[in-house]
């Protein structure tokens, strides 16, 4: 349930005991996307202007978007420094895992909310002090449907999927998809031991999006994260 995002569902049962004076539901959608627009470009122009590769990852719980930025600060920070904003509903122990691992982090508790927005990025930009010609990662709340709806200012928007989650995600959640650059497949060294069609999964997923890029990788082995270390240094 989120009530930023007007995701949660409407309790109709008053409306049926009190049929003489049913609510008036109003949708707000419109205008929370619209200010968040405003907001995202706002922060899109800061990061342009400060040569800030920004990159909104998006996945659904467990699929491993804290231990691939792990190992991505730990094999890029002698060359690239590495700032990150860390969202979840509760805890601090993401942030606490990456900056272990070597980057400056920032909390962000969405408490009952499923997503980030571009005011939540905006105000932790101004407390993370970020350099100019460093990589900025938004570690989104685990959630495939409403952070698909909310512009963060990043360039680029990377979704992740693992092998243990089944090919099918694509169809099941396609506007992120559909609003995504590239896609990591994730936990590779399992494909052995789980019923997963790789090649099936980008063909959804390419139904959904044509230009998606992929990438298969495993954090935990180290296969094929070379090829995600090269992409996100062809960005910037």
């Amino acid at each position: 349930m989120c009530d930023t995002c007007g995701c949660s569902e409407t309790d109709d049962s008053q409306n049926h005991h009190n049929h003489h004076h049913p609510k008036k539901l109003i949708n707000l959608n419109v205008s929370i996307l619209s200010e968040n627009n405003r907001l995202a470009a706002i922060n899109r122009k800061s990061f342009e202007e400060h040569n800030i590769l920004s990159l909104n990852l998006v996945s659904s719980p467990g699929s491993g978007k804290t231990t691939i930025l792990e190992k991505t600060i730990e094999a890029l920070i002698p060359s690239r420094k590495i700032f990150v904003i860390e969202g979840d509903q509760q805890t601090l122990l993401d942030a606490d895992r990456i900056e272990k691992a070597g980057a400056p982090a920032i909390q962000i508790n969405t408490g009952s909310g499923c997503h980030l927005d571009a005011k939540m990025v905006g105000n932790a930009m101004q407390k993370l002090n970020t350099e100019s010609g460093s990589i900025l990662f938004i570690e989104n709340v685990g959630n495939l449907v409403c952070p698909a709806m909310f512009d963060l200012g990043e360039f680029k928007r990377v979704v992740v999927i693992s092998v243990t989650e089944g090919e099918d995600k694509p169809l099941k959640y396609p506007y992120m998809f559909k609003s995504s650059h590239l896609c990591l497949i994730n936990k590779s060294d399992l494909l052995p031991y789980v019923d997963f069609d790789v090649e099936k999964a980008i063909s959804y997923a390419r139904s959904i999006n044509p230009g998606l890029e992929f990438i298969v990788l495993s954090a935990k082995s180290g296969e094929g994260m070379q090829l995600w270390f090269d992409w996100l240094l062809r960005q910037g």
